[in-house]
């Protein structure tokens, strides 16, 4: 069994004194996916994804900024470095939030650069800002840094944002992005279909951008491994095994299904390549693009 490099899961612990997870709060109602009540412990962190995971061959975590709502986001990045520390590196790597449009922006990631584990930074404001047409400059100037510092940009993009993510790519040639959730569909019929296979098509373009094949259940709750399949081998056909790692979105899309059968279905998708082109989307892609060590 080729190992995984799980380059998307989320952990929380809703005792801590300074953090907060406003989209896991009783009475919130997830935007997009509606009542995801059957997540909504007061803790999940390494002990449990490792609970539910430690068969499925993985063998580092990529935790993906979740603490919505939290007045300092460099508090969640010193908390999962402490849980690292204490359980066996799990999460390896952080990526984490900053307010890259403001001005503090470069203090607050220098702040996160203290953790050896910081690798990366998901900011929600990015897509609305490129929807509206232009990044503000000091957004620009955060890029830069991001770039001059190797830290990868994970960015959320549904597919008509991005033409404009593309740009953005092209105006940062040095910048790591990394696609979150292969564009997060919305819906899955035809039409939808062939209109986010264009724009994928279009962003692949540019060679600085992976493709982050995860979250693949959540817009597809019955989903099926052939329901699902066409949207991961489009995004392997356009990235090419090359700029293509995978994720497993834990412990949302435990919603849908378990996390052995996620797995299963990206082993199964990638079964048609060479081995070492399997093992570069299961595991070696993230290696290099989160700077792990094997």
């Amino acid at each position: 069994m080729l190992s995984i490099v799980d380059t998307h899961v989320h952990f929380w612990n809703r005792k801590h004194p300074e953090l907060r997870w406003d989209w896991l709060a009783p009475e919130a109602v997830h935007p997009i996916l509606g009542d995801i009540d059957g997540i909504k412990s007061e803790v999940f962190d390494a002990r449990h994804v490792w609970a539910e995971a430690r068969f499925a061959g993985v063998t580092h975590f990529v935790h993906v900024q979740a603490a919505i709502g939290s007045p300092d986001p460099v508090t969640e990045t010193v908390w999962l470095t402490g849980m690292a520390a204490r359980h066996g590196g799990i999460p390896a790597a952080i990526v984490g939030h900053a307010d890259l449009g403001l001005d503090g922006a470069r203090a607050q990631l220098e702040r996160h650069l203290e953790s050896p584990l910081f690798k990366g930074v998901r900011d929600f404001a990015a897509e609305p800002a490129l929807a509206a047409g232009e990044l503000p400059a000091g957004y620009e100037r955060s890029l830069r840094f991001l770039a001059d510092h190797d830290l990868v940009f994970d960015l959320d993009c549904e597919h008509p944002n991005m033409a404009a993510a593309g740009a953005l790519a092209a105006r940062h040639p040095n910048l790591r992005i990394v696609l979150e959730h292969f564009g997060y569909p919305r819906r899955r019929d035809p039409d939808y279909f062939a209109a986010w296979r264009a724009a994928l098509t279009d962003l692949a373009k540019h060679p600085n951008v992976v493709c982050k094949i995860s979250g693949l259940a959540m817009t597809d709750p019955l989903f099926s491994r052939d329901s699902l399949r066409p949207w991961a081998e489009h995004c392997l056909e356009s990235f090419g095994a090359g700029r293509c790692v995978v994720g497993s979105n834990w412990p949302v899309d435990r919603l849908f299904s378990s996390y052995d059968s996620i797995m299963d279905c990206y082993r199964d998708y990638v079964s048609t390549l060479s081995e070492d082109e399997q093992r570069a989307v299961l595991s070696g892609n993230a290696l290099d693009v989160y700077r792990l060590a094997p």
